[in-house]
């Protein structure tokens, strides 16, 4: 077929003489004599150009916004084009003429519902393909990372029994004659596989029934988690740097083009390099006050302080050392006060809040069970977790990352449902 010998936009754009284009219509002009069309692919758009009298002229009448089409023309330098060259078509090879399309994208940020409502076409738009451009290179990065430091990637199951952040954020669901649970958080499991592999990460969807209606949470999210053996806050600290700034340079690296599109302004971005700020929970909760906010020690943060002490600063923040009661059991309480945790949080730039969770996990098997008991869980539900502390229990760290949340971020979104192709809250189930 035709367009087997087709060539991508993007190096057409870079050629000369004949070539041979695919594609979709993007935009469409007629004039008298010549009908403009931008084609768009996977690489970029350019501007095929038709003229009257050729049957390749009539073709092009009858293209829709989004039909698609096989074309061969002439590449020639039209500075006022897309890219500066423009096709001048020669032959339609093939086409498909589509139904009037039922998005004006000019227009589109007229009504969010309705683009939700139709998503499988909106994620046509230049704008979603910039944001799953930049998706694809954060996923591509998270792994280079930890590939690259000696961690072995694994999986843990999304069917559980046992709640790790807690009971009412649990999607129950039916499991032939038992009820189980989507999981949470593969954090668990990767405590169990660090006593093999010691440095372990995966990249998976977390579900949690939260009835947030905020502009940062999904019912289904993806959750970079890692865990290892022998490190410490400190170590982890260290972790969440270098493994935020080597996403971010990746992103301006292969991606400047996607974030200009979407009108990301780059300069913040090229301010995240390690040393973060290190924050700790009694300075932030200081802060907050002075800023007029009615907290006190003991408050978990929310979105709006985050936003708050975010906006004071030109990097990540690493906040760390949250009292007991706004942690999970399993963080490591300070040994020098132990009304706190060994834990931090990270905390992007601009208000968007936080994109890390993690801490010390507890390494002693008493004290576990003693915090099992004091949240008032039962230690029974948790019998294979304790087990990992009885046999040769080391010192170790972990965290999760909101993969969603990075894109959000970085790409300068206003609501992280932009940050997914086909995004799941508590109002949204379609497509």
């Amino acid at each position: 077929m035709a367009y087997k010998h087709a060539v991508t936009i993007e190096e057409a754009l870079r050629s000369s003489g004949t070539v041979t284009v695919k594609g979709w219509v993007f935009r469409k002009r007629e004039l008298k004599d010549k009908i403009f069309v931008v084609l768009r692919d996977s690489t970029g758009i350019m501007q095929l150009v038709f003229s009257r009298g050729t049957d390749a002229f009539y073709i092009a009448q009858r293209l829709n916004i989004e039909s698609s089409l096989v074309a061969t023309g002439v590449i020639k330098d039209e500075p006022r084009a897309p890219g500066g060259r423009e096709l001048h078509v020669q032959s339609v090879d093939w086409y498909y003429v589509g139904h009037p399309y039922p998005i004006n994208e000019d227009a589109a940020q007229a009504d969010s519902e309705y683009l939700l409502d139709v998503r499988h076409l909106w994620l046509r738009s230049r704008k979603m393909q910039a944001v799953m451009k930049i998706r694809h290179t954060i996923f591509g990065a998270i792994h280079e990372y930890f590939r690259s430091r000696g961690y072995y990637e694994v999986q843990g199951p999304m069917f559980i029994t046992a709640a790790v952040e807690g009971g009412a954020t649990l999607f129950k669901v039916p499991y032939f004659d038992e009820q189980v649970y989507l999981t949470q958080s593969s954090q668990f499991y990767l405590e169990a596989l660090i006593f093999s592999l010691e440095k372990v990460y995966t990249i998976a969807p977390s579900f949690r029934a939260e009835p947030s209606r905020t502009r940062r949470h999904l019912t289904e999210f993806w959750h970079a988690e890692a865990e290892m053996a022998w490190y410490h806050l400190d170590d982890l600290m260290r972790v969440n740097e270098e493994l935020v700034s080597y996403i971010v340079s990746k992103v301006l690296d292969e991606r400047s083009e996607e974030l200009r599109l979407l009108g990301r302004k780059l300069e913040p971005l090229e301010n995240i390099k390690p040393p973060f700020y290190r924050v700790s929970y009694d300075e932030a909760i200081e802060m907050l006050k002075r800023k007029g906010v009615k907290i006190e020690w003991g408050d978990d943060l929310g979105a709006d302080e985050e936003r708050l002490l975010t906006l004071q600063f030109d990097k990540p923040i690493q906040l760390y050392g949250f009292p007991e009661k706004t942690k999970a059991f399993y963080h490591r309480n300070d040994p020098q006060r132990p009304e706190i945790t060994l834990s931090v949080d990270v905390l992007a730039p601009e208000g968007y809040g936080e994109i890390i969770g993690g801490g010390e996990r507890i390494y002693d098997e008493s004290e576990l069970v003693s915090k099992i008991e004091r949240f008032g869980l039962n230690p029974k539900d948790y019998q294979w977790y304790i087990d990992l502390r009885r046999y040769g229990s080391v010192p170790h760290s972990g965290f999760g990352l909101g993969v969603d949340r990075v894109v959000m971020w970085i790409a300068g979104l206003d609501h992280i449902r932009d940050a997914v192709p086909f995004p799941r809250d508590i109002r949204r189930i379609y497509p």
